[in-house]
């Protein structure tokens, strides 16, 4: 007819001269071809992404000296691959220490099995007083947490993907590749960047239970046990995730009569008993794994525990030597700490020190579109079942992790940014026209600030608060100089300030002598005699009070290292 255009092509003969085949319009080989570009073309910017996150993870891994808590872990997997004997670092469960162990096998460093100091001394006299290479040491023992932050990477793809299709997926895996917190913990020989990456996969995993439950329960429940089994401040993740398990096995099994509810129920805690057990078994597996007898003797005293936290502790089915590091734990929780915030120095925790941190640390763009993400996952109702596996954990970690005595660092609330990325890629489920440009522009803007701050992860603030240059000011600890410098002021002293007398108070496990760094400690000595160059990590700044802080007021500031030591000139 006259009103139809649509152009079909000649028909030509068919395979061996015979009648001609059927033949597709033009618009159909047109979107068959671009489905085959995009087969091809994910998967290379998945791949594009995951360079980029494991460029600047080597880069930190080879660059910085040991953080104050990566000594106790490396000198903790050293010992379980020497002595198969749980001694060290009780406070944290095994897993974490395990996959670094991995990397410290390669390293084979020496190991004085005469040492007989405590964990804090173990890592050390590994490192400094045994014959090693701290940098090659250091370097393997980061690298398998490398490999766990760009698996994990994977995850978020996946799970964005879920929610809102390939553009979801990539868009959320973009969030995360340039999310600085994520590159500064996942590029450390430490437990928060496995801990919460795990804990991901559990929900993760949940939530593709909802179509295959006998498939992705079990292996949520495995996920789960690894999360717990790395970092006990996972634990509060536990009850969540059974109860998601149930909503899965809800989804699974349909709308049914109401008779039948009351079997899906049944069957929905029988699910996540079963989750639940296979956490456990991943847990006491762990402990087998380093000595198969399980002999516990602590290094250090364990706290008495009482009232409701002690009848925990005993009703866990877990190792006892994991009973004793939640005793641990509880005795830290109630050592009075020193929190640092905006300037202010305080004892004792803020409830509120957590979310300003975040507000502080995570790029503007990845917190627009995140809370634009969890809006829409309760508006939209296409999304809406995804809220509880998106929204619902991190909420519970927060306000646990808000909860703690220790105010030292977004690195207790790592699970943040991770989820805003899935819950920012789910809002490309959105119709309309806004979605694609917003979330576009947006994640340019924070991979272009996480550019910007290459290769200072660890003291990374967003523009709103002046950047990383101005992060001292607000924070401390590993939210800023954590102690990865030292390498890094030993070749400015050598560069810019060479044969001059140098004072230094250096917040940190490495030993200052072996990256060629003489110096004194410019508390020991009346101020008067303080004259030179003056190095002060910007953690132990936050904190001067007395000698050290008259030293300060009369100083000039004339360098920066890495935006977390500051060098003066007296």
């Amino acid at each position: 007819m006259a009103h139809e255009r649509q152009q079909v092509l000649e028909p030509q003969a068919g395979p061996g001269g015979g009648p001609p085949g059927p033949r597709r319009s033009l618009p159909a080989r047109l979107r068959a071809a671009a489905r085959r570009r995009r087969r091809w073309l994910v998967p290379l910017v998945v791949a594009v992404l995951l360079a980029e996150t494991a460029a600047a993870a080597l880069t930190q891994a080879a660059r910085q000296t040991p953080t104050i808590d990566e000594p106790v872990y490396v000198g903790t997997a050293a010992s379980y691959l020497h002595e198969h004997r749980l001694r060290y670092n009780p406070e944290h469960p095994p897993l974490g220490k395990l996959v670094i162990a991995a990397g410290v096998a390669v390293a084979r460093p020496h190991y004085d099995a005469s040492f007989t100091g405590d964990q804090g001394r173990l890592g050390r006299h590994l490192l400094y007083e045994s014959g090693n290479d701290p940098w090659r040491v250091m370097l393997w023992a980061r690298l398998p947490v490398i490999v766990l932050t760009l698996l994990f990477g994977l995850v978020v793809f996946a799970f964005g993907r879920d929610l809102a299709g390939t553009a979801g997926g990539l868009a959320a895996l973009a969030l995360y590749a340039f999310s600085p917190d994520v590159l500064a913990h996942g590029a450390l020989a430490t437990l928060d960047a496995p801990a919460t990456g795990f804990a991901l996969t559990s929900v993760w995993l949940l939530w593709r239970a909802r179509r295959r439950p006998r498939r992705y329960l079990p292996l949520a429940g495995a996920a789960l046990g690894a999360a717990v089994a790395t970092k006990m401040s996972m634990l509060p993740a536990v009850p969540v995730v059974l109860l998601l398990t149930v909503v899965s096995v809800a989804a699974a099994r349909g709308r049914g009569p109401r008779a039948a509810r009351g079997r899906t129920l049944a069957l929905g805690a029988a699910a996540a008993a079963g989750v639940a057990a296979v956490a456990v078994a991943v847990v006491w597996a762990c402990y087998l794994a380093v000595d198969p007898r399980l002999r516990w003797r602590p290094e250090q005293p364990v706290p008495a525990v009482h009232g409701p936290r002690a009848l925990l502790v005993d009703l866990l089915p877990l190792p006892p030597a994991y009973r004793d590091g939640m005793r641990v734990q509880f005795g830290l929780e109630d050592y009075p700490w020193q929190g640092y915030l905006f300037g202010h120095l305080y004892t004792g925790s803020r409830w509120y020190y957590l979310p300003a941190a975040l507000l502080v640390k995570t790029p503007l763009g990845l917190l627009v579109l995140g809370a634009a993400g969890a809006v829409a996952l309760c508006a939209v109702r296409r999304l809406r079942p995804a809220a509880p596996y998106v929204l619902l954990p991190g909420a519970v970690l927060l306000t646990a992790a808000m909860r703690s005595s220790r105010d030292f660092g977004t690195r207790y609330a790592l699970f943040v940014p991770m989820l805003l990325a899935v819950a920012a890629g789910a809002l490309l489920a959105v119709r309309g026209r806004w979605p694609r440009p917003a979330v576009a522009a947006l994640t340019a803007f924070a991979a272009a600030s996480s550019l910007a701050t290459y290769p200072f992860y660890l003291p990374y603030a967003n523009e709103a608060f002046g950047g990383s240059a101005r992060t001292h000011r607000l924070l401390h600890d590993s939210n800023v100089d954590w102690g990865q410098d030292l390498g890094r002021l030993a070749d400015r002293l050598r560069e810019k300030y060479p044969g001059q007398r140098i004072w230094l108070v250096y917040k940190g496990s490495g030993v200052p002598a072996f990256y060629g760094i003489h110096a004194a400690d410019p508390r020991t000595v009346p101020p008067r005699r303080v004259r030179g160059v003056l190095a002060v990590s910007d953690s132990a700044a936050a904190k001067a009070r007395g000698r050290l802080a008259a030293l300060l007021a009369t100083s000039r500031p004339v360098d920066d290292v890495g935006h977390s030591i500051t060098i003066y000139r007296r």
